[in-house]
């Protein structure tokens, strides 16, 4: 019989948020009103692409391949802030159509915020990554953000108790996001209770959520929502790309890469 692998809950949670994303990702390229754009085409690649290297780099280490993984893992220099200016870039574009619809975006507090915890957990894995448990566990808990966000979208498109059917059931939004989250929970707390010590990136990442809901609850009740939507939607998508994917990639090769050795001073 082959070893069974250490990593099985790991290799579990990328085909789960594989599913999730593809269901989450339906209604914009299968569904009746399918309509997708060059940015969902841009940011599903990224997703997927973020998800593959993931899979790579932990079946590298299955395999006891570390040199290999090391070498790789140079990707994430690319990768990651390219994985998180397409987000960004998704972002304004979400609030620039809320703004030139006149609907706003229900959206904005989660999509800005999504994109400031992503960039987070990437940049602590790299800034842990002398500490090898803590640095994966910071990689794959950034899965469990889009679990969440996935999740709330597959619900709403094929859950019946979820769906939105008109005015009256608007509130199946706040539903299917509370639903999503549970389970984004659930999934967390099972990796944190495996490792409690370097776990605590999987309970940070679904707590993100309530902590955006929490700020979006501060920003409506002091009539914020719309000048953020605003201002978002009124930033150049181009230049959040660029600045975003130059901003994080100066950090993460600063980080990342070794710093040149001082060189001792020949013998007299």
């Amino acid at each position: 019989m082959g070893r069974v692998t250490s990593y099985r809950f790991e290799y579990a949670l990328i085909a789960a948020v594989a599913l999730m994303s593809v269901l989450g990702f339906w209604d914009i390229y299968v569904g009746p009103r399918a309509d997708p754009q060059a940015h969902h085409h841009f940011h599903v690649a990224t997703v997927f692409m973020w998800m593959g290297l993931l899979l790579v780099q932990l079946r590298l280490i299955d395999k006891g391949s570390r040199r290999t993984h090391r070498k790789l893992g140079l990707a994430v220099l690319a990768a990651a802030p390219l994985l998180v200016a397409t987000t960004a870039m998704l972002s304004v574009h979400s609030a620039h159509r809320g703004v030139a619809s006149g609907e706003g975006d229900f959206l904005i507090v989660q999509n800005v915020m999504g994109t400031v915890w992503l960039a987070l957990l990437i940049s602590l894995a790299f800034v842990f990554k002398t500490r090898r448990k803590l640095h994966a566990a910071l990689l794959l808990s950034t899965l469990l953000l889009f679990m969440g966000i996935a999740l709330f979208f597959a619900l709403i498109a094929f859950a019946p108790p979820f769906r939105i059917e008109g005015p009256a059931t608007f509130y199946r939004f706040q539903t299917a996001a509370m639903t999503g989250q549970a389970i984004t929970l659930a999934a967390g707390l099972l990796f944190f209770v495996r490792d409690m010590r370097n776990g605590w990136p999987f309970l940070l990442a679904p707590l993100s959520f309530g902590l955006n809901e929490g700020i979006r609850m501060f920003l409506t009740e002091r009539g914020l929502i719309d000048p953020l939507t605003q201002a978002v939607g009124g930033m150049s998508q181009l230049l959040t790309f660029v600045g975003t994917f130059a901003f994080l990639f100066v950090f993460l090769v600063a980080t990342a890469l070794p710093a040149p050795r001082a060189r001792r001073p020949a013998p007299a």
